[in-house]
């Protein structure tokens, strides 16, 4: 229990929503520290996945599979290309747009940022069993996939 939970009335404490938010919180904390401590972000975590799961990808299509807005892509492309981890090429069917594909280093770098994701959801999911995380996991994705039909109730105007 934490600190604010002593005082806190059991039926707020025990609100689904709230225990999900708390948890999403501190598992952000988690994954955001651990990616610091090798100069990475999520955002930087997220594009070099994509560019190694799908290959080399225009700025747009990245930002539109990362879900990173297109105006803050620009940035999280100029920090991964000063360190290498990216090169920017033009694209031969139109050269206003850029082609980005992950490097070597982006490569190795990619491989160590998995580490620490995976320590990051090892501590977060610690007092879970194997099978307990697969069933969380599980339910995680059916209200996330339920929710983004938009076939929740009907909201109030």
């Amino acid at each position: 229990m934490t600190d604010d939970d002593a005082t806190t009335p059991a039926r707020v404490r025990n609100l689904p929503s709230r225990m999900l938010s708390k948890a999403a919180m501190h598992a952000d904390r988690l994954v955001s520290e651990g990616l610091a401590a090798e100069h990475a972000r999520k955002w930087h975590f997220a594009v070099l996945v994509a560019l190694t799961e799908t290959g080399p990808a225009s700025q747009s299509t990245l930002s539109r599979c990362t879900g990173i807005y297109r105006s803050d892509m620009v940035a999280v492309i100029n920090e991964l290309a000063d360190r290498d981890l990216v090169e920017r090429t033009p694209d031969p069917a139109d050269r206003r747009r850029n082609i980005i594909t992950v490097t070597p280093q982006g490569r190795a770098h990619l491989r160590r940022l998995d580490e620490i994701i995976t320590q990051a959801q090892n501590d977060l999911l610690a007092p879970l069993t194997p099978p307990e995380r697969a069933q969380l996991a599980g339910l995680l994705t059916r209200l996330l996939d339920h929710h983004a039909k938009g076939s929740g109730p009907a909201r109030r105007p």
